[in-house]
């Protein structure tokens, strides 16, 4: 048995599902950015987390919910009326950084690494499903003359999959884009 295999079957269940559900989601967050731009990209990705949380027929619209479900519709956890928002009282650090350690793992023993939006993108989607409020922080910098981009993600301020002094090495647009 491989090394990678022995580490592999060395995770608990739930983590081996969230690494295979990374590496799947890694490519189709490729695909989806490719093919329709970052914002229908982000709200292809909510409508997919959204779809989730609906029974009994109800429909869907590709546009972020504004207001609560009827109080008739099962809702899932990722429903984004059910996330743990950044005042809850309950602290997902944690389990945000496991998560983001898993994501990492499937980006770079898996077949397809992606790049920093869509390893950030595939980490709030799962994030998301767990009902963690991630935020996805995109910044811009100019070095030596050239214009660069980063994405990366933060629950409560806190960066997640990369480096602390990120958000000092690029400026981050105020917005949180997830």
């Amino acid at each position: 048995m491989t090394n990678r295999l022995k580490k592999f079957l060395a995770l608990t269940a739930a983590q081996r599902r969230t690494v295979i559900a990374a590496m799947l989601l890694l490519p189709f967050t490729a695909m989806v950015l490719q093919m329709f731009g970052f914002r229908r990209a982000r709200i292809i990705l909510i409508w997919i987390c959204d779809l989730r949380s609906v029974r009994g027929g109800a429909t869907l619209s590709l546009t972020p919910r504004k207001s609560p479900p009827p109080p008739n519709v099962p809702v899932a956890v990722c429903n984004p009326d059910r996330l743990h928002s950044m005042d809850g009282e309950t602290d997902f650090y944690g389990q945000a950084q496991e998560t983001a350690r898993l994501v990492s793992i499937a980006a770079y023993r898996g077949s397809y690494s992606g790049n920093c939006l869509k390893r950030s993108m595939t980490l709030w989607f799962l994030l998301r499903r767990q009902g963690i409020e991630g935020e996805l922080r995109i910044g811009t910098r100019k070095a030596d003359g050239k214009f660069e981009a980063h994405a990366w993600v933060e629950y409560r301020g806190k960066v997640l999959n990369d480096t602390v002094d990120v958000g000092e090495r690029f400026a981050a647009f105020k917005r949180n884009f997830g």
